[in-house]
């Protein structure tokens, strides 16, 4: 743990102003709460004063604090990502997520954390007069807290913030990506240029729990950051997607190929998956990770998920399909749960991701070999699930992508309470170059969403994307006729009567009604 972790955020924020306040949730949390004393060492300390800044921007990347991360990701990504299901039985139907059944507060609150990221980012572009190798890495956390942001509402404001205010124009999602990939690119070689020239240095060390200060590190994460929005963007804006995804992989540095540089974040609480399923008792399997893994022989399952604790003897896991009315039901929590300790680091983007990306990118002929030279889809196809296994120390992963016979599985659940499901698909693992570029596809995606566990925005971004992997039907009735999973989450309700001026505009950016079933401009 770095010992200086407590204090840095009690100082950040004790520079602050925030205008915000905590949600509630299953447990309490102040987030004015002081997080340590600071301490003479810190004071001391270089950089303390910028330092103090990024961890609290690292901390809302994905959000880490657990009740941040229970409305941004778990009650939103983790379940429309059909990685896991929520199972508060004393919640009624009116605060059913996978139904779009949830408060304003509910699905506002990832807009909400604007005011507290950008607190932090302003001030360090204040300080660093907006120059400079710690202005670069801010930009990096802005693009990673942003992306996240324009794919669950579609237009936000982006180019118009500023240090004095958010209640700014709202930017079309295709001006807000154009925008980030600017971002990103003037920050990449800003820290090229300062890596090129002080290898091994690591000046902010102790103000960066992801990768302890190696700026190294860094670009090749926003190169695949980059990677990664070219391939989301690649059917709106094929061209210049393109041309943003060869940069990446043709950089010097290049994109993440090594687990041992995944992007992932340690917080001193607590991994807040952890809470979710145990101090909270809110989150077990969904049917669909399950089918689709169990069908498989997937066995990375043990790694992922933990065995159920019911009566139920024909069976070592147990699911509960989507849209379930959890109110009725008994028992939810003898279902398996996610299984993660509390020390797991936290997950932003690891190399399976970046392969998988790659193997996309080979079937649209872009050239994303290493060193940007031509490459086979199904090396990449390959190499995805080879470093999956191997970031959750799995074994068989020779024996799985050999597999050519194993399709998902039917849903049935062994306490006999949810409707049995036929699988959404019969494809099968193993590789096969004479198949249509649909179904190359559908297998690259079906495994590339088995393999971003637990990112469950980016798993709910890549099924509305591509359809792909195709996923059980609820089974209760959606609000704006959603059968799967939804669009986009209508925006802030706040905004309405805080930026009024500039809401008409943003409802014309959208081309839709504000709901969950309008398309985002990438799906169009």
């Amino acid at each position: 743990m770095n010992k200086n972790r407590l204090t840095l955020n009690i100082l950040a924020f004790g520079l602050l102003m925030l205008g915000t306040s905590p949600l509630t949730s299953c447990i309490s949390d102040d987030l004015n709460d002081p997080r340590g004393k600071i301490s003479k060492e810190d004071l001391e300390g270089d950089n303390y004063g910028l330092g103090a800044f990024f961890l609290p921007m690292e901390d809302l990347v994905v959000p880490a604090q657990e009740n941040h991360y229970q409305m941004a990701e778990n009650l939103i990504g983790d379940i429309y990502g059909r990685y896991m299901m929520f199972t508060n039985d004393g919640w009624n139907s009116a605060k059913n997520p996978p139904l779009c059944n949830v408060p304003s507060d509910w699905y506002s609150a990832p807009f909400s954390y604007m005011a507290e990221f950008f607190s932090s980012y302003n001030e360090v572009k204040k300080q660093t007069e907006g120059n400079g190798t710690n202005y670069a890495w801010a930009q990096i956390l802005k693009v990673s807290f942003m992306q996240r942001l324009t794919d669950t509402y579609g237009p936000i404001p982006y180019k118009s913030i500023n240090s004095s205010s958010l209640t700014v124009a709202y930017d079309s999602q295709e001006d807000a990506y154009k925008a980030m990939f600017d971002d990103l690119n003037a920050a990449i070689e800003v820290l090229t240029s300062y890596v090129q020239a002080n290898p091994g240095a690591a000046p902010m060390a102790k103000y960066d729990n992801v990768y302890s200060g190696n700026f190294s590190q860094w670009i090749k994460y926003a190169n695949s950051l980059k990677l990664r929005m070219a391939i989301r963007i690649s059917k709106a804006l094929p061209d210049y997607a393109k041309q943003q995804a060869e940069e990446a992989v043709k950089h010097p540095m290049g994109v993440i190929t090594s687990n041992s540089d995944n992007a992932s974040y340690y917080y001193e609480k607590g991994n807040p998956i952890n809470v979710m399923w145990d101090s909270y008792g809110d989150a077990r399997m969904c049917a669909d990770i399950y089918c689709y893994m169990n069908g498989y022989k997937d066995k990375r399952l043990e790694k992922y998920m933990q065995k159920h604790t019911g009566e139920w003897q024909n069976v070592e896991y147990a699911a509960i399909p989507s849209g379930v009315n959890v109110d009725l039901q008994t028992n939810t929590k003898k279902y398996s749960a996610p299984n993660f300790a509390k020390t797991d680091r936290l997950m932003w983007l690891n190399a399976a991701e970046v392969a998988f990306c790659r193997a996309e990118g080979a079937l649209l002929n872009w050239n994303v070999g290493d060193g940007g030279t031509a490459a086979n889809a199904e090396t990449f196809y390959n190499q995805g699930i080879q470093l999956s296994f191997e970031q959750w120390n799995a074994s068989g992963a020779a024996d799985y992508m050999a597999d050519e016979t194993s399709v998902p599985a039917n849903y049935v659940d062994p306490a006999g309470k949810h409707k049995a499901m036929s699988a959404p698909t019969k494809m099968t693992i193993k590789w096969n170059d004479s198949a249509s570029e649909n179904e190359k596809l559908e297998r690259i995606m079906i495994q590339k969403w088995i393999a971003l566990y637990p990112l469950g925005q980016e798993a709910w971004s890549e099924i509305r994307r591509t359809g792909y992997p195709k996923v059980f039907n609820l089974q209760e009735s959606a609000r704006d006729g959603i059968r799967t999973v939804p669009n986009r989450l209508p925006f802030s309700y706040n905004e309405y009567n805080n930026n009024p001026t500039n809401m008409p505009g943003a409802l014309q950016l959208l081309g839709g009604e504000d709901n969950y079933a309008t398309k985002l401009w990438w799906q169009k």
